[in-house]
């Protein structure tokens, strides 16, 4: 939900009906972050969390190659391709600030964060949520102090929460669906599981708690609610639906699944080198955006996007409990309990 999507306005409304949202803290700087903390707070008095992407290696591929490949498309809108620069997207000084601020349950994606961060945040009173795909990145984060991990499936829209991007593989590691994963990391970790991935539909909320996870995590689902950021080009490509989801570096050099477009297919085997091409591409996203043109914008999506419609994030969110007590009852009534 990173980079637009998630705003003050729905993590707000989904605290107010009763959901646990997060606050996306990725392509902010601190002060953008803080700033947006201090909105949702005038909003309303619930608690929520803050969701930070952990810095990733730097690259040392040359990526001038990948650079003239995209000026095509930087042409077409008139800019240019940006610098193919590495930043650590301001992670420790957003730690500093959700610290400072008191959130009280701080996730992380993209890898692990550092043991000081760990325990500064729990010496401050957070929970911290580490995002893994694997059994061995559970583990990995369990011995790291995490309190509560997410599990994130193949199905997920957006990015890939792998730790080490592998080029051999599409999804940047092995792909598990979310009901193996949970019961593997499950299995690995004996740590409380929140279910993450392709969950769009109230049964699918039933289905994880069902397998054992403490809650579900869903982004998709809340795409194009009116109080979501997401730009009208996305929205509107969303809505149309027909067009299949994939795995695609094109745009960010990370694995990440979207609806698929001209930019993705013209652009199958990007290097893996992130942030730097997501550097590299932003002038390109950003026009394409502001040209209304969805064939060069990030349309991330998970596989079920086309099941989310278009209404207020309170409304979806009764939608997903009456669908989930309706699957719950029904499962119930067949064995008999």
């Amino acid at each position: 939900m990173a980079g637009g999507p998630s705003t003050p306005a729905l993590v707000a409304g989904a605290v107010e009906a009763g959901a646990f949202g997060f606050l996306a803290a990725g392509s902010l700087t601190a002060d953008a972050l803080r700033l947006q903390i201090e909105q949702t707070r005038e909003i309303t008095r619930k608690p929520f969390g803050v969701n930070i992407f952990a810095p990733s290696s730097q690259s040392t591929e040359d990526l001038s190659g990948y650079r003239e490949q995209v000026r095509a498309d930087a042409l077409r809108y008139g800019v240019e391709p940006g610098a193919a620069a590495w930043d650590d997207d301001h992670f420790a000084a957003k730690v500093d600030v959700v610290v400072a601020a008191g959130v009280p349950v701080v996730s992380f994606a993209f890898g692990l964060p550092r043991p000081e961060d760990v325990r500064k945040l729990k010496d401050g009173g957070a929970l911290v949520v580490i995002t893994v795909t694997t059994p061995d990145e559970g583990r990995a984060a369990a011995d790291l102090g995490a309190d509560v991990l997410c599990v994130q499936g193949g199905a997920a829209g957006g990015h890939r929460s792998v730790f080490r991007d592998d080029p051999a593989h599409p999804g940047g590691a092995p792909l598990y669906d979310l009901l193996p994963a949970l019961r593997l990391v499950g299995a690995a970790t004996g740590l409380p599981l929140i279910a993450a991935g392709g969950l769009t539909h109230g049964a699918d909320v039933a289905a994880v708690l069902a397998a054992g996870a403490v809650a579900a995590q869903l982004g998709t689902a809340f795409l194009r609610c009116p109080e979501a950021g997401t730009p009208a080009a996305h929205r509107a490509a969303l809505a149309a639906g027909g067009r299949e989801t994939a795995l695609t570096r094109a745009f960010t050099g990370r694995p990440a699944r979207g609806l698929v477009n001209r930019f993705m297919g013209d652009h199958p085997a990007a290097p893996s080198a992130y942030p730097n091409l997501h550097n590299l591409t932003r002038p390109i996203r950003a026009a394409a955006g502001q040209a209304g043109d969805p064939e060069a914008m990030s349309l991330w999506a998970g596989q079920a996007y086309s099941l989310a419609g278009e209404e207020p994030v309170a409304d979806v969110l009764a939608r997903l409990d009456a669908q989930a007590r309706e699957a719950a009852t029904a499962l119930a009534a067949r064995f008999g309990k």
